[in-house]
């Protein structure tokens, strides 16, 4: 029997060269960058977009299928109550509001003369008491056609005169015209009701004209989208602009404001190929106002000249996020960093990581500083700017100088084209911007404001993928302007469109002023929120 004896395996040694070792350092960071690029393309096409946590977001993936049945409420808790010889079971029920003033339409139900023969004698029964059953009723957009009809009133006595005395020259007979309301588009047959409509389908609920044609259509109603089309850019160029061009003014009076852009495709933009980029650019008061204001506008580029001169007057604070452009503006405007990118860029340096090796890792770490920044402000919400100032010097300063300090320690370490070498870079490059909310408590922490604000525009993007023309790009930017300054204004989209529609034409005629009445603030309260 032969012995066997246990042999230890040891690592093989082998020795190369410094420049294989660094081409063998180099395959293994672009293979590192490579995985991460497939975990946060993975994440990008089937994790949520939310930067919130698995726990905010428990229970919402069962919404994207299920959503009728997700929101259907189950039933309330059944409240027990205590009676002398029994207990009694009530069920709870969720009551919808439904508004005071909302028109109420009674239909009654009434037996027949013969129905009412009683029974046993023969008599006619009388009412002694009635139930009521209340319904909700939604009517679909219906079309009416209105006939304005204005009367033309002559005097027959003067007419008689007028026959009976034909060889004076001074005599003739009164006429006169009953006042016509002015059109909101002379010569057409639309109404600021149906324009107002539009506009509120195309640009609140993201509905392209091509599927308002097809509804309409299915009504019998052949209204086309050229014609809808021109409605919308007249009644935009005429009467809404005027408006628009108001809110801008009193924009740059302003001391501070947030701005952010998105890109825009126009397939008739001179000069321009029908794929190249344009921008839809937004501008907005920050919370200090008393009465906000939403403008977008469109440009043909993301150059910062754009929105130098849009800001043009405008001196203080701005919003921004970590574009360069911005970094290029007059010297009296100050950029002001936004940390919801900053932790953005850390939540990503996460995701990238394989889930069970992201305890312990700077990534975290990056982000941990990051949320603890915004629980800070959390807490602040309900002070004042003084001191809410106060407050984030002794409370915020800390943890903004230990991420600093934390950040300058691993950079070193850290591969600058990986996920994590990016958020470090960001926090970096930016740090001056981000440290700058710290000068005046009307700052925000974050851009997020604008970022709310472009987003009905980004999902109406969707519906509509693209402008035609410029023309047709400055009008959405003009419509989508006022009903989002509206909506922040607590006024009703359409109402006050259609106040707006209604109003301006015959202001314009007696009121050189008249687009200053007509601004969100001086709205009637029938276009308010209820």
């Amino acid at each position: 029997m032969k012995e066997q004896k246990n042999e230890t395996r040891t690592a093989e040694m082998v020795t190369i060269s410094r420049a294989e070792y660094d081409a063998l350092m180099e395959l293994k960071n672009q293979n590192e960058w490579l995985m991460e690029q497939l975990r946060l393309l993975k994440k990008k096409q089937f994790g949520s977009s939310s930067e919130r946590t698995a726990e905010q977001l428990d229970g919402q993936l069962s919404l994207l299928f299920n959503e009728a049945e997700a929101y259907a409420a189950p039933p309330a808790p059944k409240k027990v109550t205590q009676v002398a010889a029994h207990t009694r079971k009530q069920s709870g029920s969720v009551k919808d509001v439904v508004p005071e003033n909302i028109p109420v339409e009674v239909i009654e139900h009434r037996l027949s003369e013969e129905e009412r023969k009683c029974p046993q004698c023969g008599e006619t029964m009388q009412e002694i008491g009635k139930e009521v059953r209340e319904t909700l009723v939604l009517v679909p957009a219906k079309a009416v056609l209105r006939q304005d009809v204005y009367y033309t009133y002559a005097c027959k006595n003067c007419e008689k005169n007028e026959e009976t005395d034909a060889e004076k020259e001074d005599v003739s007979t009164p006429i006169v015209k009953t006042p016509r309301e002015p059109a909101v588009i002379p010569g057409s047959f639309a109404s600021p009701e149906a324009i107002a409509h539009i506009m509120t389908q195309k640009f609140v609920m993201a509905s392209p004209l091509y599927r308002q044609e097809q509804e309409w259509g299915r009504q019998g109603l052949k209204l086309s989208r050229q014609t809808m089309s021109n409605w919308v850019l007249r009644a935009a160029e005429d009467w809404l602009k005027p408006v628009y061009d108001v809110l801008h003014r009193r924009l740059v009076k302003r001391e501070v404001l947030h701005a952010d852009e998105t890109t825009l495709q126009v397939l008739r933009e001179p000069g321009k190929k029908a794929q190249t980029k344009s921008y839809m650019w937004l501008y907005r008061t920050s919370r200090d106002a008393e009465h906000p204001i939403v403008l977008y506008e469109y440009q043909p580029s993301r150059k910062s000249e754009h929105a130098a001169k849009f800001l043009e007057g405008f001196s203080g604070y701005l919003h921004a996020d970590g574009y360069q452009g911005y970094h290029k503006l007059p010297e009296d405007i100050q950029v002001v960093g936004c940390w919801a990118h900053a932790r953005r860029k850390f939540d990503e340096a996460l995701n990238a990581l394989p889930p069970d090796k992201r305890e312990g890792t700077a990534a975290l770490t990056g982000l941990d500083y990051c949320n603890q920044l915004f629980a800070w402000e959390e807490r602040f919400k309900g002070l004042s700017p003084e001191e809410r100032t106060k407050q984030r010097l002794k409370e915020e300063k800390p943890i903004l100088d230990a991420l600093l300090a934390w950040a300058d320690s691993i950079s070193g370490s850290v591969a600058p084209k990986s996920a994590l070498g990016k958020a470090l870079h960001y926090l970096r490059e930016q740090w001056p911007y981000l440290l700058r909310y710290l000068e005046d408590g009307r700052l925000e922490l974050s851009n997020n404001r604008a970022e709310r604000s472009i987003k009905p525009f980004v999902i109406g993007r969707k519906n509509f993928l693209f402008a035609n023309t410029p023309l047709g790009a400055q009008a959405s930017a003009m419509i989508y302007s006022l009903i989002e300054t509206a909506k922040e204004n607590w006024l009703d989209p359409y109402r006050y469109l259609l106040w707006v529609l209604e109003q301006a034409p015959k202001l314009f005629l007696t009121d050189c002023d008249w687009a200053e009445k007509l601004l969100p603030d001086n709205a009637p309260d029938s276009c308010r929120i209820l």
